[in-house]
């Protein structure tokens, strides 16, 4: 799974984590709440279901969209 930015307490240690987090709110052609980490936990559980009984090999991107436009 591939998800956008969350706010944690492990963004301190990234340096330039600030501009990152700005681009994504920006690009996000979905949405994105860098506060909300409910989208990023309901595809952990899906993925972690039987709700893609046949699915190999795939990523799933839970980041708003920016994947699908060159974020």
């Amino acid at each position: 799974m591939s998800s956008g930015p969350l706010e944690d307490d492990g963004r301190a240690e990234h340096p330039g984590f600030e501009a990152f987090e700005g681009m994504w709110a920006e690009r996000a052609p979905l949405g994105w709440d860098l506060a909300n980490h409910e989208p990023a936990a309901k595809a952990c559980v899906a993925l972690l279901s039987d709700w893609f009984p046949a699915t190999t090999g795939e990523i799933v991107h839970v980041d708003g969209g920016v994947h699908a436009i060159g974020g």
